[in-house]
C-alpha cells in the first residue's frame, strides 16, 4: 500500500526521511523554506563550521611545524575568499547536490512555509505569495532547532552574534567574547582564535563542556588556556551594552573583571527546539514544557498520522540522531516493527584536540550509581601519537565488571571524532573487553589505543605498566 508522506523541514532528519520513504515506494513531499534540502546543519551549522575548523587546524599545524624544523611565514588570510570557500564550495555544492538527489528520487520538493490545517492537510505559502494545499496520509515534523537566547542579554546589535552570524565571518576582529563554554562556542571560538582574534570565553559552570567527563575535557582545557586570551568559569555575564565599534560587558564571578570591552560577542548557550508551526494546536500533538514534541519509540506523536524527529523530538540534538530517527519513523509508517532504541549515540566536539564519547560516561555511571571499571590508555604511550607529535589525548573504556561488557567509550585527542565509531560498534554489538583486546589493530595507529585500553582492563597492556587491581 503506497502512502503519501509529507516531511516538514529538510535538515539531516527531514531529507533522510523523505529519501528513505521514496526508496520504499511512497509518494513524498518535502517542504522547507530554503532553495534546496540541507537544513541548519548544511547551511548554518555542522558543515560550514567543520570547513572553518579545518582551515583553523591548517593554520595551527603550520605554526606547530616550527618544532619539527619546518617554518612557514605568517598566514595571510583573505577573509572574502575564505567566506566564499565556505559558502560556494562547501555549502552550495552539498545543498545543490541534495536537490539533485531529491529529483532523482522523484521527491516533490516545495520551497515555502508550511502550516497545518488538520492532521492530514498542509498549506504551504511560497515565496511568490501563492499557496499550495497538500493532502497526505502521514506527516513527519523535522522542524529542527534555533540558537538559545538569554532574554536579559538580547540586544539588537550587529556586534552581538549567534552561531549563524559568527559563521558568516563578518570580519576578523581583534577581540571576541564567547558566552558559553559548550561545544558550539568552543568550536567557533577556536576558529577565530586561529584566524588571529584574541578570544575570551565565559562559562557559568565550574568547567568547560558541562556534561562531558572531566578527564577528557582536561586536554582541551589545557590547550584553550594557551590559545585563548582568557577563560572564565563559574562566571556569568550580568549586562552588555553595544555601540558602533564595540560591546561593553559586565561580569560577576571570582577572577573575572567587573567590566571588559570586546569588538564582538558570540552568544552560544546551546539550542532550543523549534516546535512552533502554525496549526499544531489543531492536532493532538503534545509539546513539553521544554519545547520538545512528545513521541513514542517509533517517533509517533499523540496524533496517529503525525511523527516528529530530530532536535524537535528531544535530546540529544544531533544531526546523526535525527537521521536514524527518520528511518524508524518511515519504517513505522510502512508498518514495520521499528523502534528507536540505540545503545549508543556518539557525541563529538570538533575542537583541537577533539573530544568524543558514546554510551555511558563515567559521570553518568556515578549519577546512576552503577558499579563500573574504567580502563584508560594514555596517548603518550602510543607510537602513532608520538610520531605525529600529538600526545595530548587519552582513550578510556567504561566496562561492566561482572560481564566485562563495554558500556561506554571516551576519547580525547586528534581525530577522536573518527575513532569513536569503533566504540559505537563495540557498544551496539555487546562487545566485551576480551573481544576488543583480541581484535587485531593496525600498528602504528591511534585506533589501536582502543585495543590497548582493553588490555589495560586486564592489566596486560604492552606499552603501559598497569597491573590489574586484585
Amino acid at each position: 500500500m503506497s502512502h503519501h508522506v509529507a516531511v516538514i523541514g529538510a535538515g539531516p532528519g527531514g531529507y533522510a526521511a523523505a529519501f528513505y520513504a521514496a526508496d520504499l515506494g511512497m509518494k513524498v513531499t518535502l517542504i522547507d523554506n530554503e532553495k534546496n534540502p540541507g537544513g541548519v546543519c548544511l547551511y548554518r551549522g555542522c558543515i560550514p563550521s567543520k570547513a572553518l575548523l579545518h582551515v583553523a587546524k591548517l593554520i595551527d599545524e603550520s605554526k606547530h611545524a616550527k618544532e619539527w624544523g619546518i617554518e612557514f611565514g605568517d598566514a595571510k588570510i583573505d577573509i572574502d575568499k575564505l567566506r566564499d570557500f565556505k559558502n560556494r564550495v562547501v555549502v552550495d555544492k552539498l545543498t545543490s547536490g541534495l536537490g539533485q538527489v531529491a529529483k532523482l528520487r522523484k521527491v516533490n520538493y516545495i520551497q515555502g512555509w508550511a502550516s497545518i490545517i488538520d492532521p492530514t492537510t498542509i498549506k504551504v505559502k511560497k515565496g511568490d505569495a501563492t499557496e499550495e494545499i497538500v493532502n497526505v496520509d502521514y506527516m513527519i515534523l523535522a522542524l529542527g532547532s534555533l540558537p538559545a537566547k538569554i532574554p536579559s542579554l538580547s540586544i539588537n546589535s550587529p556586534r552581538v552574534l549567534d552561531s549563524t552570524g559568527a559563521l558568516d565571518l563578518p570580519e576578523i576582529p581583534k577581540s571576541m567574547l564567547v558566552i558559553g563554554g559548550g561545544y558550539i562556542g568552543l568550536e567557533l571560538g577556536s576558529v577565530y582564535a586561529s584566524l588571529g582574534t584574541k578570544v575570551s570565553v565565559v562559562e557559568m559552570t565550574p568547567g568547560l563542556l558541562p556534561g562531558a567527563d572531566r578527564d577528557l575535557v582536561r586536554f582541551l582545557a589545557q590547550r584553550v588556556e594557551k590559545t585563548f586570551e582568557k577563560v572564565m568559569v563559574s562566571t556569568k555575564v550580568t549586562s552588555m551594552k553595544a555601540d558602533d565599534r564595540s560591546v561593553t560587558v559586565n561580569f560577576e564571578g571570582e577572577g573575572a573583571p567587573k567590566e571588559a570591552v570586546y569588538d564582538y560577542v558570540l552568544v552560544s548557550i546551546g539550542r532550543r527546539p523549534n516546535a512552533k508551526i502554525d496549526g499544531l494546536d489543531r492536532t493532538k500533538v503534545k509539546v513539553t514544557d521544554k519545547g520538545f514534541i512528545e513521541t513514542d519509540g517509533q517517533r509517533r506523536t499523540a496524533e496517529p498520522t503525525i511523527f516528529a524527529i530530530g532536535d524537535v523530538a528531544g535530546e540529544p540534538m544531533l544531526a546523526h540522531k535525527a537521521s536514524h530517527e527518520a528511518r524508524v519513523a518511515v519504517e513505522a509508517i510502512e508498518g514495520q516493527k521499528a523502534v528507536f532504541e540505540p545503545a549508543a549515540i556518539p557525541a563529538v566536539v570538533f575542537t583541537d584536540p577533539e573530544i568524543a564519547w558514546a554510551g555511558i560516561t563515567e559521570g553518568d555511571a556515578e549519577k546512576q550509581g552503577l558499579k563500573v571499571d574504567v580502563a584508560k590508555f594514555p596517548w603518550p604511550a602510543s607510537g602513532r601519537a608520538i610520531a605525529i607529535d600529538r600526545v595530548d589525548g587519552m582513550t578510556k573504556l567504561i566496562i561492566d565488571p561482572g560481564t566485562e561488557r563495554i558500556l561506554g567509550v571516551g576519547i580525547a585527542g586528534s581525530g577522536a571524532g573518527e575513532l569513536i565509531a569503533e566504540g559505537v560498534v563495540a557498544i551496539e554489538m555487546g562487545m566485551t573487553a576480551s573481544d576488543l583486546k583480541l581484535s587485531i589493530h593496525v600498528h602504528p595507529t591511534l585506533s589501536e589505543t582502543l585495543m590497548e585500553a582493553a588490555e589495560v582492563f586486564f592489566g596486560q597492556a604492552t606499552h603501559v605498566y598497569k597491573p590489574k587491581k586484585k
